[in-house]
């Protein structure tokens, strides 16, 4: 009995010096391109999480949040396209690949990629993130760029806008994460 208590003691001192890095205050930007048309949206509250111990990546994006040049496109997207009243968040839970090569105690920038499930407009895809990891001093800073298929994702683009709204979204992340605070 001695024996188990000390497993789940020590099993609970390493979940607790766990090593977690997070923001609400991330940015996402998208571009959608076209031949006759270009529009792009922002949102900085991005929340994400990255724990350095078992590589494992965490966003929160709410859709309502994502910021327009114009209230009409920022309107369209959110009733017409995003439906972000039925689906207000999507996601991303993955894994770092080859979590070894990042030096989260050495300052410099390092190649990552990040593997798991992205949640978007009710739809969970298996995807596959190339990114940038950060280190200097005791924060972090995550970057990505990537590409997403609307469809991929059941996002209706009315026929009567197909010229105008691409397929093939372009997403950007800039995140800068501090050690999460232990209570």
């Amino acid at each position: 009995m001695k024996k188990i208590i000390l497993a789940l003691v020590s099993v609970f001192a390493i979940a607790a010096n766990a090593q977690v890095f997070n923001t609400s205050t991330g940015n996402v930007n998208f571009v959608s391109k076209t031949k006759f048309e270009e529009f792009s949206a922002t949102n900085s509250q991005v929340s994400a999480a990255v724990s350095v111990d078992k590589g494992v990546v965490q966003f929160k994006v709410p859709v309502n949040s994502f910021q327009f040049e114009k209230a009409v496109m920022q309107t369209h997207f959110q009733e017409n396209y995003m439906e972000s009243s039925t689906f207000p968040t999507s996601t991303f839970k993955g894994k770092i690949k080859d979590l070894s090569a990042v030096k989260f105690n050495t300052d410099g920038v390092y190649e990552v990629v990040a593997e798991g499930a992205f949640e978007m407009h009710g739809i969970t895809k298996d995807i596959s993130v190339p990114g940038k990891i950060t280190v200097k001093g005791s924060s972090l800073k995550l970057n990505a760029d990537f590409t997403i298929l609307c469809s991929d994702y059941e996002i209706k683009i009315p026929k009567n806008n197909v010229s105008s709204v691409s397929n093939s979204i372009n997403i950007s992340v800039d995140c800068s994460l501090s050690p999460k605070k232990k209570k």
